[in-house]
Parts: structure tokens; C-alpha cells; sequence
């Protein structure tokens, strides 16, 4: 039986950062040597990320959006393009393909909360100019057999792994399968750098050297402009936080998993709860922990009252957002994608949770579908 008065809180931020000192410490030797911009800890901690996701480049840049947006550029996406994505996903991806003056296409998704492969190919036009299929939720998608659709296209993939840090699907890493990938360090993700910053991946040494050009004005040193860039650097700063999160961060998704297993088993027989199909090739991180539920806003309603922070990823589609009209998508254009509007609910999973703290969790949502009011 879980304490009736204990409260839930979604963001493990203040536990994670409960000793700040180590970090202090570095930042104070920081501030002495006067290194902030792509001083000594950016490239410590690019070299720390690299070799983390087992891969020959990262690029850290201001921001997730930014990391989604450097490759399509410097694969020379411009006006006009297509880039196909999914309609679930979050804001940034599409911010991400609109920066550049392309169109976003969309697929929808199956319950995985990522794209549905099977509807891929017959959103490819002659304007298609690359694929960004996104791990959403901490899950993978089905990245060989996109990558078999991209190979026969001749189109590039620039994978949104920016919530599926060591994610993997058949033993391999998300973000390591496209030209390139982005990963997001924003506070809510499993790296976070108490601010906005990103991460590009690649194997490719034009890819990574396009990156880093375009991350900084487009400079090839400090007199000379090779190409038009951004300014988009990852500060010094930031990487110090980074660096001392890198260390940490298999031990996180491991306890992330096991605290979603555990919900997993709770759940398993609630009537009125569905969990998501798991995929077993999948190593699933889990950024996110959603069930389908039904009457979900009365749930959500309740499980605020009783003190459990439950949040709903994401509302309102993307698709149907009104900075998004001019696309033309009707509602109802992607029915998977609207039917998690209507029934996804999203738990606190992280690897500060206390045991009693999801039982509480689970009891709640127990009581609501039983009938039980808990006092």
C-alpha cells in the first residue's frame, strides 16, 4: 500500500543536481582559464559522446533543433525540398526542416510512437530530399528497413535521436545508422546541460566537417569565412555539466528500464490501461513512459488531485497545429497519430524514483479505474 499523502514530482532535476559541487569545481578552473567558446571542455566532451555512441564524430551545437537542422543543411536541403518525418513527433523536428525553407511530409506512426514504415515509400515525391525518422519516447525505429527504402531513393537519413540516447535496435545504436543524427541536452532529457544545447553524430568526415563550419559562423579559423553559418555553439560551460553527466548516463537508461519493467508488471492487468507493444530487438530507454489509457483527461485530472504529476505527450497533434496549416493536413490525416492524442498518458520513469513512489503511481491509477476515490 503506498503513503496516501506522498506526491510524485515528474522532473528528477533537483535529485540529480542535489551536490552540485564536482561540477563547480570545474566550472571555477573554467572561469579562471577563461575558456567559453569551444574551449578545452567541448572537445573533451565531443570526444567522451563520440566514443559513448561508438562513432567517428560529435559535433555539439545551441541546441536539439539546431542538431536536426545542421545536417539537412549540410546536405544542401534547401527551398522546395521535401523531407519526410513523422506526425507525431515533437515541435522541433519540423522547426528543424522549416529553418532550412523545405517542407515537411508527413507519415504517421504505429504504437511504438514512431513511424510506420509500412506507409513510408508512398509519401516519396521527385521534391524528396531526405528522410528524418524520429526515436520517439526512447524507442528505435525501424532503421534498416528505412535505410532500404533511403538506399533505393538515393535519399540521405538524418535520424531525430534526440530522445533515444543509447537506444538500440538489433545491438545498434540509435543515431549510427543515417548520414546523421541529433541528440538534444535540453533539461528534460536523459543528458541534460542545465540549458539548451545539442549534440550531431556521423561517421562521415564532410558531414562533420560541414557541422562544424556551420556551427560557427561558417569560420575555417578565426580570419576567414568559408561558408554562410549559424552561431550555434555548445558553450564550455555547458560541456563541464555534459561531462559530468556523460559518466553517469548507462547507469541511468539501465535503471530507467528497470523502473518501466517494473510498471510494466503493475500494469499489466489494470482494465482501462493498455501498455505499448515492446519490441524485442528493441532496447527501449524510455525517456518517456506512456500507456494508452482510457477516459485519459479524467485520468490525468485525477492523478494530478492525488498528487502524481502525469503529463500527456503531446495533445494536440502536430499536424493539426495552427502554425502548420498551410500544409493542408486535414484532421483525421493520420488516425494513429490522433488516437495517442486522445489516449496517451506519461508517467515519471526516471532513475531517481523511489520504489513506494511508483507504487504510488500504480495504486492511483488502480484506484481511478476501479471506482476508488483515495481519501
Amino acid at each position: 500500500m503506498s503513503n496516501p499523502t506522498m506526491r510524485v514530482r515528474y522532473s528528477p532535476l533537483a535529485q540529480q543536481y542535489a551536490d552540485p559541487e564536482p561540477i563547480f569545481a570545474e566550472l571555477r578552473e573554467l572561469v579562471r582559464s577563461g575558456d567559453f567558446t569551444l574551449g578545452k571542455p567541448v572537445g573533451e566532451f565531443e570526444e567522451m559522446f563520440a566514443a559513448m555512441l561508438g562513432v567517428k564524430h560529435a559535433i555539439g551545437v545551441g541546441s536539439g533543433t539546431d542538431a536536426c537542422k545542421i545536417p539537412l543543411k549540410a546536405l544542401g536541403i534547401r527551398p522546395g525540398d521535401e523531407v519526410i518525418t513523422c506526425a507525431n513527433t515533437f515541435w522541433a523536428t519540423v522547426g528543424a526542416i522549416n529553418e532550412v525553407g523545405a517542407k515537411p511530409v508527413f507519415v504517421d506512426c504505429d504504437d511504438s510512437f514512431c513511424l510506420n514504415v509500412d506507409q513510408l515509400e508512398a509519401s516519396i515525391t521527385p521534391r524528396t530530399k531526405a528522410l528524418m525518422p524520429v526515436h520517439l519516447t526512447g524507442d528505435v525505429a525501424d532503421m534498416p528497413r528505412i535505410m532500404q527504402i533511403a538506399a533505393k531513393h538515393a535519399l540521405p537519413v538524418v535520424e531525430d535521436a534526440c530522445q533515444s540516447l543509447l537506444g538500440e535496435l538489433d545491438g545498434r545504436k540509435a543515431g549510427t545508422f543515417g548520414a546523421a543524427a541529433a541528440f538534444s541536452m535540453h533539461p528534460l532529457k536523459i543528458i541534460n546541460v542545465w540549458g539548451d544545447a545539442g549534440v550531431i553524430v556521423t561517421d562521415d568526415d564532410e558531414m562533420a566537417r560541414m557541422s562544424r563550419l556551420l556551427r560557427n559562423h561558417g569560420l575555417k579559423n578565426r580570419d576567414e569565412m568559408e561558408i554562410l553559418g549559424y552561431n550555434t555553439r555548445l558553450d564550455s560551460t555547458m560541456a563541464v555539466v555534459g561531462k559530468y553527466i556523460v559518466r553517469q548516463t548507462r547507469d541511468i537508461v539501465e535503471q530507467r528500464a528497470r523502473n518501466a519493467a517494473y510498471y510494466d508488471a503493475a500494469f499489466k492487468d489494470v482494465r482501462g490501461a493498455r501498455i505499448p507493444p515492446r519490441n524485442a530487438r528493441t532496447k527501449h530507454v524510455y525517456l518517456l513512459y506512456i500507456l494508452f489509457a482510457e477516459r485519459r483527461n479524467e485520468l490525468v485530472k485525477y492523478c494530478i488531485e492525488q498528487g502524481i504529476e502525469a503529463k500527456v505527450h503531446y495533445p494536440i497533434p502536430l499536424y493539426q497545429q495552427k502554425a502548420l496549416a498551410h500544409l493542408g493536413y486535414k484532421t483525421g490525416a493520420f488516425p494513429v497519430t490522433d488516437r495517442h492524442a486522445e489516449e496517451c498518458i506519461t508517467f515519471p520513469v526516471d532513475q531517481h524514483l523511489s520504489r513506494e513512489e511508483m507504487d504510488c503511481v500504480v495504486e492511483t491509477v488502480r484506484n481511478f479505474y476501479a471506482g476508488k476515490a483515495r481519501p
